[in-house]
């Protein structure tokens, strides 16, 4: 079945997220393929401090361009697919262009417009919120980071295991440094010094990762890395 744009709910834009938080400059590097760089707030060190992660996971025209190898990988023998905090879209376009049954879930208001106005299937609004077709997604995505969302790796699994079809799976974009397992209070910064409202956020490399699918009744069937970016496939685990 497709899931076309006009379908779609609306989304609360005042909700601080990545994506949606006040004075969010995310908003304006999707116009203009703007750079962004997480910080941390710690408030304890009298104001925003840079954190150690990939520049590169967060360079606004990769998103916003054709999925590349990496990209694609994810993709390979799914019949439906999930992408949660979406952004622009480009996996989506990807999906689409492999015919497969696909959805993309963004919290940003300008995200959603800009998917929508290329005619890609996008829902404004949270993956915490009830989703189209719950429980029959055979893939879903949490790529670029968005392990992160919420701040909480463990509940945000147990969301998309309750989304994803019985024998389906969740794929993970984890962190270069397998062994960071981090979770913190973070606010976006743009090239052009502005920053968002400050919002949870958390950081999952591979060796963490079992730990918290664990927790959401997921294990890791398959780990795979593609230029330089590290992926785990989860499912879930037999009782």
């Amino acid at each position: 079945m497709t899931l076309t744009p006009e379908a779609l709910p609306t989304v609360d834009p005042h909700a601080a997220t990545f994506g949606a938080g006040g004075s969010e400059p995310y908003a304006r590097a999707l116009r203009r393929d703007g750079r962004l760089q997480l910080v941390r707030d710690d408030a304890s060190a009298g104001g925003a401090a840079p954190v150690d992660h990939d520049d590169d996971a967060f360079d606004v025209a990769r998103w916003s361009a054709d999925a590349d190898a990496a990209d694609l990988s994810t993709l390979e023998g799914a019949s439906s697919v999930l992408d949660v905090g979406c952004g622009p879209a480009r996996m989506v376009r990807a999906a689409v262009d492999r015919g497969q049954r696909v959805l993309g879930v963004d919290v940003s208001p300008v995200a959603v417009e800009l998917a929508r106005a290329a005619g890609l299937p996008v829902a404004a609004g949270s993956v915490f919120e009830p989703v189209p077709h719950e429980g029959d997604w055979d893939v879903v995505l949490l790529l670029d980071g968005n392990i992160g969302i919420g701040g909480d790796p463990a509940a945000l699994l147990g969301r998309c295991a309750e989304v994803m079809a019985a024998d389906g799976s969740v794929v993970v974009e984890t962190a270069v440094d397998a062994s960071v397992d981090v979770v913190y209070l973070a606010r976006v910064l743009d090239d052009l010094g502005s920053t968002s409202d400050a919002f949870p956020w958390a950081e999952v490399g591979a060796s963490a990762l079992p730990a918290h699918a664990a927790r959401a009744g997921l294990g890791v069937a398959q780990a795979w890395s593609v230029d330089g970016r590290r992926f785990c496939r989860l499912a879930r685990t037999t009782r």
